[in-house]
């Protein structure tokens, strides 16, 4: 069976970003990873789903019958690395991540998490927006 990364936070946008690898999943008959996490300097990201929103996500996710497994950690690694570091351990055909909305300076400075995934990550990537 193959996997397909999910880079997660808990939002509107992570909401999609998961609706939409289920969707991925389905039409792969794939394994889903979901991945959500924070350096251990930075205990205080919103970023960093709570007890409540893994609670949440993994009731989502069972009830779409697709196979999955969330890894929610607190690493040295950035979100970035533990996604592309997890898709490669994993052999993953698809990392699926979202994508906000950015600022002309945003874009030029952008130094994101997104943008790291999109350049390192050795097999395709999808970027999932909010309409």
């Amino acid at each position: 069976m193959s996997t397909i990364v999910v880079g997660y936070v808990p939002n509107a946008l992570g909401e999609a970003t998961v609706s939409q690898a289920v969707e991925e999943a389905r039409r792969r008959e794939a394994e889903l990873v979901v991945i959500n996490t924070t350096r251990a300097d930075r205990l205080v990201n919103p970023a960093y789903a709570d007890d409540e929103d893994v609670s949440k996500l993994d009731a989502l996710l069972r009830a779409t019958g697709v196979p999955f497994s969330v890894r929610h950690s607190i690493s040295e690694a950035t979100a970035a690395e533990e996604v592309v570091d997890t898709a490669e351990e994993l052999g993953a055909e698809l990392i699926v991540i979202g994508l906000r909305h950015r600022t002309p300076v945003g874009k030029l400075i952008m130094g994101s998490t997104a943008q790291t995934i999109l350049l390192s990550a050795r097999c395709n990537v999808l970027a999932v927006k909010l309409p």
